[in-house]
């Protein structure tokens, strides 16, 4: 399938509608997905580049499958490695403005650092001061310019992962129809982003671990939200032709 034949639908994702969706969509199978989920992410925390990929993947293979009424089992969490290099490139590309902007992030730190050692002679302390609150003040600047940018990189390319599961796309054309997918649904993904944030704080209040035992609800909403918007597509089998016609 190409990505001029991956249609989307614009308006669809309800925040509230979603997570209830996909509740309902894993809580007889509750365990089950949480396990997947959490093997899903620690095994992809060992080398993110590298596994992350083919986990997200295999984690939406599970998760859509159970929105077709399809028998799930533990081990098609690993079927995500089927598609490695699509679930990689996505990784990869994802990555990628985030290491753009931790590469001035450092040079500044070397300079800063740099710049304010003592010279001949002993820092004062207004001098530590000033650098200490210059460095503060640099830091929370470069955090809301990172929660900003993690935030957009998550709303293009949140539906990269389950476009490489369901339509089997290349990973350059599934981030491609992601970033046309999220630009039209922009409202709809911030929302359901931040009610999820805030129900995973909640969770973390929790001692905690209480954001595990909301990551499958989490990522059933987002498969929820990417059937909304990417219909079930069917591929029907051809009609033979006639037989032909008898002379006898």
């Amino acid at each position: 399938m190409t990505p001029e034949q991956t249609d989307f639908r614009s308006g669809v994702i309800k925040p509230v509608e979603c997570i209830k969706e996909g509740w309902a969509l894993i809580k007889d199978q509750y365990w089950l997905f949480f396990g997947i989920s959490l093997v899903g992410i620690l095994v992809g925390g060992v080398v993110p580049i590298v596994l992350l990929g083919p986990m997200m993947v295999g984690i939406f293979l599970c998760l859509l499958q159970r929105l077709r009424n399809e028998p799930i089992e533990f081990g098609l969490l690993f079927k995500g490695f089927d598609q490695f290099v699509p679930g990689l490139v996505v990784t990869v590309l994802k990555m990628i403005p985030i290491f753009i902007l931790l590469i001035p992030y450092y040079i500044f730190v070397i300079v800063m650092m740099a710049t304010a050692m003592p010279r001949g002679g002993v820092e004062t302390p207004d001098q530590a001061r000033n650098f200490v609150m210059s460095i503060f003040g640099f830091e929370m600047i470069f955090f809301l310019v990172i929660m900003v940018v993690s935030i957009t990189i998550e709303i293009f390319f949140m539906f990269a992962y389950p476009l490489v599961a369901d339509r089997k796309l290349s990973g350059l054309d599934a981030v491609k129809i992601s970033f046309r997918a999220g630009k039209a649904n922009f409202g709809g993904i911030l929302g359901l982003m931040l009610l999820n944030a805030l129900l995973g704080f909640v969770g973390v209040l929790c001692c905690f671990i209480g954001v595990y035992f909301y990551l499958p609800v989490a990522f059933a909403s987002q498969a929820v939200a990417f059937r909304r918007v990417f219909p079930e597509t069917f591929q029907p089998f051809p009609v033979p032709p006639p037989p032909p016609a008898s002379w006898a």
